[in-house]
């Protein structure tokens, strides 16, 4: 019974031992990438080929789609709601960390009754690759990540097709279409987009030149590679394909 006792005791001190000193993990919110050094100044973040980064991935998309005047801007807050940054994203659109069917963004976004889609007709709804970019995200963690890309911005052989048109599609398109002609003008085909081009409105108001609207109206300015793929692109001529 002595011996018993003892290794009862043993036991019992070896798991309270094991219990004190066995760390938790801690999340790591910028994918296992240093921010800082030793020293506190900044490192910069490469770009990761499967990592959703929120800033340069997700918040073009939202702001172009969501956050514009009239409907989730600081300014209109349709329905009580702002989607404009991180927080207010997570906030209002009630993003659940690795459950995007749990998530309202999520849902409404891939609602199929158009009365309760988002963004509502007559404005055109995010593709399927932006869905699943928003989808990875969620499943990844829905992190504010950021980071730089080491290969820098790549301005060869940009065209309407290859670059372009998805640039607008993501910041212009849903304010600039056939249904939805914001101030006037279509930005929904080659031909107007040339148009634009050519007359120096679309490069003034996506760099946010003085004398010209800040575009996307009441958004965030789009990202400074594709606002220089758009002044090659008028550069150069503005090829189509």
């Amino acid at each position: 019974m002595k011996l018993f006792g003892v290794i009862i005791i043993i036991f019992l001190s070896f798991g309270i031992y094991s219990c004190k000193h066995t760390p938790g993990v801690p999340i790591d919110d910028n994918n296992g990438q240093d921010t800082t050094n030793q020293n506190g100044d900044t490192i910069t973040n490469p770009c990761l080929p499967d990592v959703v980064y929120f800033e340069r991935d997700i918040l073009p998309i939202i702001a172009g789609s969501c956050a514009y005047s009239g409907c989730h801007n600081a300014g209109s807050a349709a329905d009580g709601i702002i989607l404009d940054n991180y927080t207010n994203i997570i906030k209002y659109g009630k993003i659940r960390s690795g459950k995007p069917n749990d998530s309202e963004l999520y849902e409404v976004i891939t609602e199929t009754d158009s009365d309760d889609v988002m963004p509502p007709p007559p404005a055109a709804r995010l593709s399927s690759e932006q869905i699943k970019t928003i989808e990875k995200w969620i499943l990844q963690g829905a992190k504010n990540l950021t980071c730089n890309s080491t290969s820098g911005c790549d301005t060869m052989l940009v065209t309407y097709q290859n670059s372009i048109k998805q640039i607008l599609s993501t910041g212009c398109v849903n304010c600039h279409n056939a249904s939805n002609t914001g101030g006037g003008i279509r930005l929904d085909n080659y031909t107007l987009v040339k148009a634009a081009g050519q007359s120096g409105s679309l490069y003034g108001a996506v760099s946010w030149q003085t004398g010209y609207v800040k575009m996307p109206l009441g958004g965030t300015k789009i990202n400074s590679c594709s606002i220089n793929k758009i002044k090659t692109w008028i550069d150069n001529g503005m090829p189509e394909n």
